[in-house]
């Protein structure tokens, strides 16, 4: 068993929207591992950032997520992508706007781990997920 965070945590945990403190009580003695799909999101936050002191600082975040095990896609990953992308439609709502989030969710189906995220709304009658909420520290 081990927990995959979604994309929404570690962007929580580098704007500190996030505790860490939240982030080690939610995954507990589990480990935690980051999916491709995140590392790309985050590249992409890196590379369409227009100023070069916040793109530096993105960047050094993301060296420290890809020091994570990261799970990589296989054709396991694709085939539960694609039972959950039909799962959604035939709920009568779109996959597309969605899809980095299934196959995140795909890849916490293929591998048994729970999903850490704080956009739990985003995998609401996933079949076969394991789905842990974490909330974002209080506005004071």
């Amino acid at each position: 068993m081990g927990v995959i965070f979604d994309t929404c945590v570690w962007v929580g945990l580098a704007s500190n929207q996030v505790g860490a403190r939240d982030v080690i009580e939610a995954a507990g003695d589990l480990p935690v591992y980051t999916s491709a799909i995140s590392i790309g999101e985050l590249s992409f936050g890196v590379h369409s950032c227009v100023d070069a002191t916040v793109r530096s600082m993105r960047a050094a975040y993301l060296r420290q997520v890809e020091s994570r095990p990261i799970l990589e896609v296989s054709k396991h990953t694709a085939a539960a992508f694609g039972l959950l992308a039909a799962a959604v439609k035939q709920s009568g709502r779109s996959p597309r706007p969605r899809y980095n989030d299934l196959w995140i969710a795909a890849q916490a189906i293929e591998h048994g781990y729970i999903l850490l995220t704080l956009n739990a709304g985003d995998f609401v009658d996933l079949p076969g997920l394991q789905i842990s909420r974490l909330s974002p520290k209080s506005q004071a």
